[in-house]
């Protein structure tokens, strides 16, 4: 019988202490001691990455609130309504962000501020009203929602440290599970063309890169090898040139720049995935069904 490992078995790797979470053994980062400093880092760490991986034009100051509030309720366009959800979202974090600052500065002049305090109640209620809206955001590519990051500044201010580590252990778990999923996708679909040979290796290499970089803290040293490796193989990829006769018929010259599209789109998604470190499984769904209809269409006839 074939060892499983439950979920949580820390274990070293070459030196490097790994974690596992179904099915993936990921690179393990103790949690900050529990203490109101080390929240607001967290939270002002993981608010700037959710202003990151998400749509321009939302990063709200959280004292413009009253007008981002004023200007989505008066909106009546959907599409405009949306992103008008999207600002207020945005002030709403950023609101919630000052509010645990005050809390910290308070609690460093030796003023205690309890959970039932006016100011942690509001913080709470600015948060959990910006995850709410958080639907509404989507990713920068424009692909879909991603309120997998838009939520983590809430959890990281309702659980504790080691509860929001072993959250973020699990959504790389998932991140990993998609990109082998895709990856996969993409080595099928082009398997059975001599047209794309060459190419399966580039995409299951540039797979496990990307796994090593949805694992991989900035903070670690290591990151000074693995992102390089990254964007080196992803360049490989974006170079991949498939060999078709200058004297072939224009429809098939048609389907190889649909199929080097294709690969370009995968890397992109796997990308996505790596660096936001949730998983995207509309985009990741809409992707494969591409892939199974171009290999349909061209690769098997």
């Amino acid at each position: 019988m074939t060892y499983q490992p439950q979920n949580g078995t820390r274990q070293n790797f070459d030196e490097l202490e790994y974690i596992y979470f179904d099915g993936y053994w990921i690179r393990y980062y103790p949690p900050l001691e529990d203490t109101l400093s080390n929240r607001k880092r967290l939270i002002d760490s993981l608010t700037r990455r959710a202003f990151h991986h998400t749509e321009a034009g939302i990063n709200t100051p959280g004292y413009s609130l009253d007008q981002a509030r004023a200007a989505y309720e008066a909106e009546t366009n959907p599409q405009r309504k949306r992103v008008n959800a999207a600002m207020l979202a945005g002030a709403l974090f950023n609101r919630a962000t000052d509010l645990f600052t005050s809390i910290v500065d308070l609690g460093e002049l030796g003023v205690q501020v309890s959970r039932n305090n006016e100011l942690m109640r509001e913080c709470s209620e600015s948060f959990q009203e910006a995850l709410t809206l958080g639907k509404q955001v989507k990713h920068y590519s424009g692909c879909e929602g991603i309120d997998e990051i838009w939520g983590e500044p809430f959890k990281a201010f309702t659980m504790t440290p080691e509860q929001f580590y072993q959250s973020r252990f699990i959504k790389i778990a998932q991140s990993k599970r998609d990109i082998d999923l895709i990856s996969e996708v993409m080595m099928t679909t082009f398997s059975g063309s001599h047209i794309f040979a060459g190419l399966q290796p580039k995409i299951s290499e540039f797979a496990i890169a990307a796994k090593q970089v949805a694992e991989t803290m900035k903070k670690d040293p290591v990151i000074f090898t693995v992102w390089p490796n990254y964007v080196a193989l992803a360049e490989a990829l974006d170079e991949f040139n498939p060999q078709v006769d200058e004297e072939a018929e224009q429809m098939l010259k048609l389907r190889v720049a649909q199929g080097r599209d294709l690969l370009l789109e995968g890397k992109r998604l796997i990308g996505y995935i790596a660096s936001a470190r949730v998983p995207m499984p509309l985009s990741s769904q809409a992707f494969i069904e591409k892939c199974q209809a171009y290999q349909k269409a061209f690769i098997d006839n």
